[in-house]
């Protein structure tokens, strides 16, 4: 039987929940125009009082740990949304594209701060993440997408920093879907001739 408590429990957790993405959707916004930027800004931003912020975030830096820990998570929640170890290869490349671009247009800030190894959580995410492209990468030589021959890591390398130009289209109005298309050409095909392959 649900009590009356439980009842009233769920709402207030999931009122809180959005109350904490409100802000630091507010937050990333704000940072991504002005890294110095304070509670009071993010506050505003978020359409909150301030006494909300400094209730659910100590300080600031407790703050921005979250959302660090908030983009890590939606970024490896983008890269599983695309199946990456049961779609076909380049269904799972492409699909992967376009979810991560999303996730570093909107939140740029954070993800950039994400990186290092400054942040376990993060760190541990993006090491993940790292694995799960070198597997994809791998399906993709044994489907025949890619060619035997290559350095799975170099190509991955070459890969994400394709996704980072691509990401500062993106953040400039650029369309995911079609910024996708351009990375995984680019990564499969290059940008010589087919005569010069090889060489």
């Amino acid at each position: 039987m649900t009590t009356h408590k439980q009842q009233t429990t769920r709402p207030r957790r999931a009122d809180s929940e959005r109350t904490v993405r409100t802000i630091l959707e507010a937050a990333e916004r704000v940072l991504a125009a002005n890294p110095a930027a304070t509670m009071e800004e993010f506050a505003r931003a978020a359409g909150v009082a301030r006494t909300t912020v400094h209730r659910r975030f100590a300080t600031r830096e407790a703050l921005l740990d979250e959302l660090t820990g908030w983009a890590a998570r939606q970024f490896a929640d983008a890269v599983d949304a695309a199946r990456p170890d049961a779609a076909p290869p380049l269904v799972a490349l492409y699909q992967i594209t376009a979810n991560v671009l999303r996730v570093k247009t909107d939140w740029s800030y954070a993800m950039n701060r994400g990186a290092g190894d400054d942040h376990p959580e993060a760190a541990r995410i993006h090491a993940d993440v790292r694995a799960t492209c070198i597997g994809l990468f791998r399906r993709a030589q044994e489907g025949q997408v890619l060619r035997a021959d290559i350095d799975l890591d170099w190509t991955r390398r070459v890969y994400y920093a394709l996704i980072h130009e691509a990401a500062k289209e993106g953040a400039a109005g650029g369309d995911p879907d079609a910024l996708a298309t351009r990375v995984v050409d680019t990564l499969l095909r290059g940008a010589g001739t087919s005569s010069h392959t090889g060489m």
